[in-house]
C-alpha cells in the first residue's frame, strides 16, 4: 500500500535505581545472549538498535564506560546501582546493543533467545581475525 506508514513500537528503559533513563524506538525481534568473557559474566539480553532509534532521556552524569580488549566497544553502566543498560556495539559502531532485561514495557521470558559469537571476536596479539563474520547461524 502507497504511503501506508507502520509504526515502530518505542520502549523505556531504566537502570535499577533509575538514575539512567532511555528510550528506544525498534521492532524488537531478535534477543541474544552473546558469549565473550565480558558479557558471559554480567548476564545481560541483548537487542540491537541504531543509533538514532536510541535516546538518553536522563543520566549522562551518572554513566560510566568499561572498555577493555580493543577499545572499540564502549559499556556503559550506572555508577549508583551498577547495572549495564546499554553499550556502543564494537562490530556495529552505529548500533547500541541494549540490555532488554532494563526495558520497563517488554517481558523477554517468552521470546527466543540466539546464542551471539563474541568469544571469537577477542582480539589477540597472533592469530586474530581480521574482520568479525556475523552472527552465529546454528
Amino acid at each position: 500500500m502507497e504511503g501506508f506508514l507502520t509504526r515502530v513500537p518505542e520502549y523505556e528503559g531504566a537502570c535499577h535505581c533509575g538514575s539512567v533513563q532511555f528510550r528506544i524506538a525498534a521492532d524488537i525481534t531478535d534477543i541474544y545472549r552473546c558469549d565473550c568473557s565480558l558479557c558471559r559474566m554480567k548476564g545481560a539480553l541483548m537487542t540491537s538498535v541504531h543509533e538514532d532509534a536510541f535516546m538518553l532521556v536522563a543520566g549522562a552524569d551518572r554513566l560510566r564506560e568499561y572498555n577493555w580488549n580493543t577499545g572499540a566497544a564502549r559499556h556503559f553502566f550506572c555508577a549508583v546501582c551498577g547495572i549495564y543498560p546499554f553499550h556502543k556495539k564494537r562490530a556495529t559502531p552505529d548500533h547500541y546493543g541494549v540490555n532488554v532485561n532494563c526495558l520497563t514495557d517488554l517481558d523477554p521470558s517468552g521470546l527466543v533467545v540466539r546464542q551471539a559469537e563474541g568469544e571469537g571476536m577477542t582480539v589477540a596479539p597472533e592469530g586474530a581475525r581480521d574482520a568479525w563474520p556475523g552472527p552465529r547461524t546454528a
